[in-house]
């Protein structure tokens, strides 16, 4: 008797065991929402030109998707005789603090007229704060015959009048930017600062370049679409900011990449520490 007691009890549990509902995925591609690096966010998708570039957006799955290991992969496709760039938006809003990008690709060897953009955003603050736009970008920029292609950037600097104090582009880092690397920055009301590793990791060791911009700067203006901002040194966040990742075109080039080739890089991680 006791022993058909403890065999009932094994069966049981193991029903209970079969039940039991597995863990949520934290990382894949669902409709138009990513789950990556513990976030939940927004593919962009157009079927008419828009910014940047401007540019079509593909929110197919073949062109933004996130790998078993859970890495994003973004991908610049043609479909159907039309160039498609890929960008991905945080659900969630964020402000002052820390951003931690690590990225995988052939940053050297990209062709001339294609950019990554790992940056914040505020679609309601351009009159404030100028969109609230802090950049780390990766591009040639047009320029065939460019390497370092690492820029730094604290918006606005180009809208209307190029202002050269409100970027950054470090000298000799080719050597690094192709495979993993790992780009921070750390937002604050006064101070914003830019750091670059080669590798996964924060080892000074491997520090690529780092730079730093604060309030000693003059105030500039960002003018776009025939509006103008206020004043601006360090933009501040709005109740709306959030995270963009994007991989576009440039605007002189209508044709595609210029090597004709489809384009994709690797976003490895992310990770936004507030203050």
């Amino acid at each position: 008797m006791k022993q058909r007691i403890l065999i009932c009890a094994y069966v049981i549990g193991l029903l209970a065991m079969s039940c039991e509902q597995s863990d949520p995925p934290n990382h894949g591609r669902f409709g138009d929402t990513v789950l990556f690096s513990g976030y939940e966010w927004d593919v962009k998708t157009s079927i008419s030109p828009v910014g940047p570039g401007p540019n079509y957006f593909s929110d197919d799955e073949d062109d933004i998707f996130v790998d078993a290991s859970g890495y994003l992969h973004m991908l610049i496709s043609e479909r159907n005789g039309i160039w498609y760039s890929t960008e991905i938006v945080s659900k969630d809003t964020m402000g002052y603090g820390t951003y931690k990008f690590t990225i995988q690709g052939d940053f050297v060897n990209m062709p001339e007229n294609i950019v990554v953009g790992l940056f914040t955003w505020d679609d309601n603050t351009f009159y404030e704060q100028a969109n609230s736009e802090i950049d780390v970008e990766l591009s040639k920029w047009g320029d065939v015959d460019k390497e370092n292609t690492l820029q730094y950037g604290i918006q606005p600097i180009a809208f209307s009048t190029f202002h050269p104090e409100r970027v950054f582009n470090p000298l000799s880092t080719e050597s690094y930017l192709i495979g993993v690397s790992t780009h921070i920055f750390h937002w604050t009301e006064s101070l914003v600062t830019f750091k670059s590793y080669s590798g996964e990791t924060e080892d000074e060791n491997m520090l690529i370049s780092d730079w730093e911009f604060d309030l000693d700067n003059p105030a500039r203006v960002k003018e776009e679409g025939g509006q103008s901002s206020l004043p601006i040194v360090i933009p501040a966040p709005g109740n709306t900011t959030n995270t963009r990742i994007n991989y576009w075109i440039l605007p002189w080039i209508d044709a595609g990449p210029t090597d004709g080739l489809q384009q994709e890089f690797i976003v490895r991680t992310f990770t936004f520490i507030p203050d």
